[in-house]
């Protein structure tokens, strides 16, 4: 439930806070009119990534054994290409999003395209919906209770749109740079954890037969059927007996990664031409 959450609340907010800038843009311009267009390309962006998510698993479900691990292995790979694409970029990017936002809407409206601003709302719900449907199907995929991780999803996304709608009411103050840092060191061990999962089902696909000696005896750690396995199991992907190409792969992902999160930075970035117009578009990466 923890990782689905994380996933959800992280996707769910930048989805949130890009709609919610484009809508309160277009309110204070008094073009009111397009509201419903937008609302209308943000449900059926949300309805084409649900409808994505759908077609994975049952896909995945109707595939013979050997090719659904394949197929897991390609979704999982896809997936943590994906997240740690957005975790690059929100870590340079966080500070300055909302800023870059604004001026992009103000862009946009100034040449009197509120399509621009529908298409860039449908554009980055469809991108994020698209993420969050590929991670957390390889995540779901994973989980020991699939109903309850599928709620932790959809948890955070609902927390996630009041945050966005809160801080654009005026009424509540966040530090995305400070929460995308957060959550972004969690969604690194969570795609470490996915990195290790990827090679285990490239390994059952026989796709990838080296490295396959245990490495680690962890059942003391990780003892199956309890409670604890189960976090440790589905937040950091840590496997009872992990192989040697499991071991390396996760620590190869999850050092850099985490010192890249985790170090400090300061100072602001040179602004290139037609950075705002291109900063809502980048933000699903």
């Amino acid at each position: 439930m923890i990782p689905t959450l994380v996933i959800g609340l992280r996707e769910g907010l930048e989805a949130s806070l890009i709609v919610g800038i484009i809508a309160s843009f277009l309110a204070r311009s008094g073009r009111r009119d397009a509201l419903r267009s937008m609302w209308i390309g943000v449900g059926a962006a949300t309805l084409l990534c649900v409808g994505i998510g759908i077609a994975l698993v049952t896909l995945s479900a109707e595939l013979p054994q050997q090719a659904q691990e394949g197929l897991e292995t390609v979704v999982g790979a896809a997936a943590v290409i994906m997240v740690t694409l957005m975790i690059i970029w929100m870590s340079r990017r966080a500070r300055f999003m909302k800023r870059d936002l604004e001026n992009a809407a103000a862009h946009a409206l100034a040449r009197g395209s509120a399509a621009a601003l529908v298409a860039m709302a449908f554009l980055a719900v469809l991108r994020e919906g698209f993420e969050t449907s590929v991670f957390l199907v390889s995540v779901l995929q994973e989980s020991t209770n699939t109903a309850t991780a599928a709620s932790g999803a959809f948890i955070g996304v609902a927390i996630a749109i009041a945050i966005g709608y809160g801080i654009f009411r005026g009424g509540l103050r966040v530090n995305l740079a400070r929460f995308f840092k957060l959550t972004g060191l969690v969604l690194v061990l969570v795609a470490a954890g996915l990195t290790m999962t990827v090679l285990h089902t490239a390994h059952e696909a026989n796709w990838i037969n080296i490295g396959q000696q245990t490495a680690l005896d962890l059942t003391w750690l990780v003892e199956p059927g309890t409670i604890q396995a189960s976090l440790l199991t589905g937040v950091l992907g840590i496997q009872p007996h992990p192989t040697v190409i499991e071991v390396i792969a996760w620590v190869a992902y999850a050092v850099p990664m985490i010192a890249f999160v985790a170090w400090p930075r300061r100072g602001k970035p040179s602004p290139r031409p037609g950075a705002a117009a291109e900063a809502p578009v980048a933000t699903a990466s």
